[in-house]
């Protein structure tokens, strides 16, 4: 296998995890899903076991032997994560009540800046059958930057328009994967015990990825994190140390159409939206000199100048400048506080102008 992520995308490597990021180049993905072994201990063995038992455990599966060796082995697998993470990048891990306060620990120790911790709350979670502790109906997922100063993206916009337009919360009520989504072995059972729903990842590589940009799963299982990224338009690298895995994760990638990338595309936050000056529309005569602007409800009514300053009676100024001192504000954002009154009486707002600008190569 080359070390070069030319080689690398698209593809499942087989392997030991941390020997397998070890071949990746620094500063080569762009977002990491992360979906790492429980702490649990069966028969000297960390594993993941059954999502039923996990929702169900009694107090065996919670004896845990050797913290220090789970330990030693997440913050392994964690600093190469963040060598081969871009400066831009972010990182999610999900885990139980089992793992999930050391992978916090961890992530902190090794310099990642937490941006939230995310709960996912199942739907259809198993009961608890032995009736001795609270249904475990919730997973926790941390989304962590690389470092404090990391640039990283967040496509709020995206989050806030796959929520019905309002502000994406961080508790996700989501269904365990079922039905025809989830894989499923020759004879009928499940052919990954924790495989993850694809709605979670979808809203995971939606909020902090666009189209063409790279998505690593150190753990890739049955393929999940792999085949939202296709599916999304983005690329992959899946690190899988069963063969058997491996080789269903490759056929369910293999199956997926990729969206058209105009499909694909999260809607930028306005933070990433080119910055224009208010006199770049009067120049483009998208606001005329000499045209009128108003509030929403049309308190105060200010003259737009060839210079791009507005008046009204002795204000005179930038749309923010004359905006906060007409609401006796100490800011005001002048784009989504001023409209243009067009001659026929109608309001359009000069954000949504400052977008056609923006289209029309400003």
């Amino acid at each position: 296998m080359g070390t070069g992520l030319d080689l690398t995308l698209d593809q499942v490597l087989v392997g030991d995890c941390i020997e397998m990021l070890r071949s990746l180049p620094p500063a080569s993905v762009h977002a990491v899903f992360a979906d790492p072994p429980y702490n649990l201990q069966l028969k000297g063995e960390l594993r993941r076991p059954d999502s039923s038992v996990v929702d169900a455990v009694d107090d065996d599966w919670d004896r845990f032997e050797d913290f220090a060796a789970y330990d030693a082995f997440t913050r392994e697998w964690l600093a190469e994560c963040r060598r081969v993470l871009r400066k831009d990048g972010t990182l999610w891990v999900i885990g139980s009540y089992h793992n999930v306060f050391r992978l916090g620990t961890a992530l902190q120790d090794l310099g990642f800046w937490i941006l939230n911790d995310v709960i996912w709350r199942k739907s259809n979670p198993m009961p608890n059958f032995r009736g001795r502790r609270f249904t475990n109906a919730h997973e926790t997922l941390i989304w962590a930057a690389r470092g404090p100063e990391s640039r990283y993206r967040f496509n709020y916009q995206a989050m806030k328009a796959l929520n019905d337009d309002l502000q994406m919360r961080s508790d996700w009520f989501i269904p365990l994967c079922t039905g025809h989504e989830r894989l499923r072995g020759a004879d009928g059972s499940k052919l990954h015990p924790t495989q993850k729903p694809e709605a979670l990842l979808h809203r995971v590589i939606l909020s902090c990825t666009q189209p063409g940009e790279v998505v690593l799963d150190p753990f890739l299982g049955s393929g999940t994190t792999a085949a939202v990224a296709r599916r999304l338009g983005r690329r992959f690298i899946g690190i899988e140390r069963e063969e058997g895995y491996a080789a269903a994760a490759r056929e369910r990638i293999a199956a997926v159409e990729p969206l058209a990338e105009s499909a694909a595309l999260a809607l930028p936050s306005k933070r990433e939206q080119p910055r224009i000056a208010f006199g770049v529309l009067v120049e483009r005569g998208l606001v005329p000199a000499g045209s009128t602007l108003t509030d929403r409800h049309r308190r105060w009514r200010a003259v737009v100048g060839a210079d791009g300053t507005l008046r009204c009676d002795a204000v005179v100024g930038s749309i923010h400048k004359v905006g906060a001192e007409l609401q006796a504000a100490p800011s005001c954002n002048g784009w989504t506080f001023w409209f243009l009154e067009t001659r026929d009486g109608r309001l359009r707002l000069l954000d949504e102008l400052r977008t056609e600008a923006v289209a029309q190569g400003a």
